[in-house]
């Protein structure tokens, strides 16, 4: 079954991502059916973060029905079928003190079997979800009443390249900002791969933002293939529903560190150690003008010494341990287009057209007035797909295409062009007083007036002032 895409206003999707994060770490198609299997036990008798700010776990067969579903058809397949049954669950407060004297007496009792002593006590029917949120709101959520046991802390090191990236923005040395009067810091979005220490890619950035960040995930996956699971703390750039759809598609596993447990950070942070001390202040020092001067001395930088020098623990070059295995297998094009899709909401005119980005497309007629969801790919504005309230209406025809990619992407911000100091028009004048009069231009040439006239016809005898004419 192809995915079908959504955006971000679509309900249903957001109830498929949260999905995709519970069960992240069993579909990796590398696990046998053995590790899988234990894989899904464990995130059975874990709590994981819902949107709601709560924690809650999920029954073993939930759990492996979210799996099957994602192996079949991806994040199509998390999405909720349509219930037929919209009604209501009535509520039944004098129940819940009994419900919470079973939970107290057995703390891993779920809210589903609750429900159903209820109902073979009283006869009652009280919804699962009803005694969930009930049992919560009293702090007897079984999250709560678990005690979290003693952890250790070992080294952890990937097994081989693109199995872990992870990901940070550091800062770095100022430079010019066109849009402030004088210099801002840069930032530099960086992933580094778990297993050889290579610094996949990186590139600094002026605003610390969503789209920087697909930016450097896009151009990284494009030069050293896909990862298995990103490894990001909880920053803007990384916590927003824009990465998570796009892991979701791509099959990486999106994992963010907990706040104050830096634990897993360390390859990281040294590396941001090493970036810290060896680069700003060799760019400072030579004096950078741009950030795209800057970019550029840090690529070249990075691919001739940083990832080419012997590292201390693996022993070595980051580039050498990445590729020994052989080249990385490169994702595919069609997958990644869709993971990196934009989403943006239009009006459509009376004419039935949407502008973007300075371009304009027409779209079918029956859509006149009507608000539609436009999905693109910021680097091909040429193909646009309507979508209106979450089910795709065609696709938009280009009428003016004056941008063929996003003014956001940075790819898009040319250099102004050099003066070559061609005057084509004075070429064009010379070539034509050349070929008509030689060196001498009209402007040089005396104008024939009486008086040389006169003068010219009496130095031959043979004229008088009454015969000009």
């Amino acid at each position: 079954m192809p995915f079908q895409p959504a955006g971000p206003h679509d309900p249903a999707e957001q109830v498929a991502l949260f999905r995709y994060g519970v069960v992240a770490e069993a579909v990796n198609p590398r696990l046998s059916a053995a590790e899988r299997g234990r894989i899904v036990g464990e995130l059975a008798r874990r709590a994981h973060p819902h949107p709601d700010g709560t924690m809650r776990a999920y029954h073993r067969g939930s759990v492996d029905r979210w799996v099957r579903a994602y192996r079949a058809s991806g994040l199509a397949g998390l999405r909720p079928a349509t219930r037929c049954d919209a009604g209501q669950a009535r509520r039944h407060p004098e129940l819940m003190d009994e419900a919470a004297a079973l939970r107290i007496e057995v703390p891993a009792r779920s809210a589903a079997q609750i429900a159903e002593i209820l109902r073979a006590r009283h006869g009652v029917h009280v919804a699962e979800r009803t005694v969930r949120e009930q049992l919560r709101r009293r702090g007897l959520d079984r999250a709560a009443l678990a005690a979290e046991p003693a952890r250790a802390f070992g080294r952890y090191e990937a097994e081989r390249p693109n199995e872990r990236w992870a990901g940070d923005v550091p800062t770095g040395p100022f430079v010019p900002c066109p849009r402030v009067a004088g210099s801002k810091r840069a930032k530099l979005f960086v992933l580094v791969d778990d297993h050889s220490r290579l610094l996949v890619h990186g590139r600094w950035v002026a605003e610390e933002n969503t789209r920087a960040g697909q930016d450097v995930l896009r151009a990284a996956i494009v030069r050293r293939g896909l990862p298995g699971t990103l490894f990001v703390d909880n920053g803007a750039p990384y916590a927003n529903a824009a990465l998570e759809r796009c892991c979701a598609v791509l099959g990486t596993r999106l994992v963010h560190s907990r706040p104050h447990r830096p634990q897993g950070r360390g390859k990281q942070e040294r590396l941001n150690r090493v970036v810290r001390e060896r680069f700003p202040v060799e760019a400072e020092a030579a004096g950078i003008a741009s950030l795209d001067e800057l970019n550029d001395r840090s690529a070249a930088w990075a691919e001739s010494v940083l990832n080419c020098r012997v590292h201390a623990e693996t022993g070595q070059a980051p580039i050498a341990r990445f590729l020994a295995g052989g080249p990385p297998r490169a994702a595919d094009p069609v997958l990644m287009a869709e993971a990196f899709r934009w989403s943006a909401v239009r009006v459509v005119t009376k004419t039935a057209t949407i502008s973007l980005a300075g371009n304009r497309y027409q779209v079918d007629p029956s859509l006149a007035g009507r608000r539609v969801e436009l999905r693109y790919d910021p680097e091909d504005l040429t193909q646009l797909t309507v979508f209106v309230e979450g089910a795709a209406a065609g696709v938009a025809t280009p009428f003016v295409i004056g941008r063929h990619v996003h003014p956001a992407v940075p790819q898009a911000n040319r250099p102004e062009p050099t003066t070559t100091g061609v005057d084509y028009l004075g070429l064009v004048q010379a070539a034509y007083e050349e070929a008509t009069i030689g060196s001498i231009a009209y402007r040089d040439l005396p104008l024939p007036g009486l008086e040389a006239l006169v003068a010219a016809g009496g130095e031959d005898g043979e004229g008088t002032p009454g015969d000009v004419g």
